[in-house]
């Protein structure tokens, strides 16, 4: 992993505490969260205010999110906005935090210049034994805090000011004013510089979570269902149907095609097919390539084809069916059937612009994982656990790649690929299509015979 460290592509955009102050105040707000201390001088935080330095130091990658289910963050610094969120479990969480962050910047900027904030994501369960629990978690609150209690007593304050100015004879009440003078002493003049971080509510719909070996919950679409990576009959029994594990090919497609999430790249609008299909067709190469073990280097695109051209009928079916449609694009050749039994089906599909257009094009990198380029983008724990596995080689060319096609224009790189952010409001979605008939199998265009 030390290669992705050194190009930027893990723990980039981590917040380096080094100040004895902050790290003082780090230390106070872990021991009121989890009764434990760092020793370290210098460490990076995440934006829940996790540090890889302190898991591996505790020997506890969990330490902030011991029963996976409510996340406990700490903010030392507004800046910790801009920051990954590492272990993830819910796909959600960061977007959760970034929120509460921005629309409380103000605030949490003047309360972290004198105490750490300390809070958690609060949901419905306290733990997930079972897949079904998972349907429990339909709101998220986020709380939070300075360890010293700013706003607890800013809230005291405010009851205390607010009694002594409708009681008559509040200003005999040496008592009242003996407490008020003390709080005000901790936290300033409320009166014109107010201190308030409410309590936020989010919304759980659709979701990724890490638990039960991922899972895909969509309940806020025309036919809800679960996608998981295990076989479904792994998961008990479900609350909703339909239940469909990524070998199940057919039904994801269908499903996917009713619910009007996806769209074939080769229509996508303001997106250049050829280069992206080009793109997808060199990652597929490299993994031929790995699995023949032939030196890649630093192969470029022409290298590459030279390597395509050796391989010849070895290339894998995913390869041809991008070329043939790649052939189409150009107008150099007929348009190919690829139906949802095809590997190359779900290489040719992005997600449309709805609100859950991350999590769909999370789930299209599961179902076409030899895209390592959209794999990172949109899925990093699924993209280490599979660079784990990687021989030399193939890390150096994708690490290469990275660093010079993506790490450099980020932004650019992702509206090419997904197009421009979507809107929020749900309302946004398309209405869905009439129910598609199962015993048809579905290609990249639309339904086919």
């Amino acid at each position: 992993m030390k290669r992705l460290i050194t190009a930027g592509l893990m723990f980039g955009n981590l917040v380096e505490i080094t100040s004895p102050a902050l790290i003082e105040r780090y230390n106070r707000a872990l021991r009121h969260l989890t009764g434990k201390t760092t020793q370290l001088q210098d460490f990076h935080i995440d934006i829940s205010g996790f540090s890889p330095e302190i898991g591996e130091e505790l020997n506890d990658d969990r330490y902030l999110n011991p029963n996976g289910a409510n996340r406990q963050f700490i903010l030392l610094t507004t800046a910790q906005k801009a920051a990954p969120l590492l272990n993830s479990q819910f796909s959600t969480s960061r977007g959760i935090l970034r929120q509460f962050i921005d629309q409380n910047e103000a605030q949490l900027f003047a309360l972290t210049a004198r105490d750490a904030v300390a809070g958690e994501l609060q949901g419905s369960v306290f733990g997930v034994d079972k897949p079904a629990q998972l349907f429990d978690i339909r709101k998220i609150v986020v709380q939070a805090d300075t360890i010293g209690g700013h706003v607890r007593d800013a809230e005291k304050l405010a009851a205390l000011i607010e009694r002594f100015r409708k009681e008559p004879d509040g200003w005999r009440d040496d008592l009242l004013m003996a407490e008020m003078i003390t709080l005000a002493k901790v936290t300033g003049d409320i009166t014109r510089v107010p201190i308030s971080l409410p309590e936020m509510a989010f919304e759980q719909g659709n979701f990724w979570t890490s638990h039960f070996g991922g899972l895909y919950i969509f309940r806020n679409v025309a036919v809800p269902g679960v996608i998981c990576n295990r076989p479904e009959s792994e998961l008990g029994p479900m609350p909703i149907s339909p239940v469909m594990d990524f070998a199940q090919r057919n039904e994801i497609a269908a499903w996917l095609e009713r619910n009007e999430l996806v769209e074939p790249i080769v229509n996508a609008r303001g997106m250049d097919a050829a280069a992206v299909l080009r793109q997808k067709m060199d990652f597929i190469v490299v993994e031929a390539a790995e699995a023949l073990a032939l030196d890649l280097g630093g192969a470029t695109r022409q290298d590459l084809r030279k390597i395509a051209t050796r391989l010849g009928p070895a290339l894998p079916d995913e390869f041809k069916g991008l070329a043939a449609l790649l052939a189409w694009v150009e107008r150099a050749g007929e348009w190919p059937m690829i139906s949802s039994e095809h590997p190359a089906y779900f290489y040719t599909l992005r997600s449309r612009a709805h609100p859950d257009r991350d999590l769909v094009n999370m789930l299209l990198a599961e179902l076409a994982p030899l895209d390592v380029r959209q794999l990172f983008i949109t899925h990093k724990q699924r993209f280490y656990e599979a660079y784990a596995g990687w021989s030399d080689r193939k890390r150096q060319f994708v690490v290469d790649f990275l660093a010079r096609e993506y790490q450099v224009d980020k932004q650019g790189a992702r509206a090419a690929l997904f197009g421009p952010e979507p809107g929020m409001d749900a309302n946004d979605r398309p209405p869905p299509k009439p129910a598609v008939d199962l015993g048809r199998l579905v290609g990249p265009w639309g339904a086919i015979r």
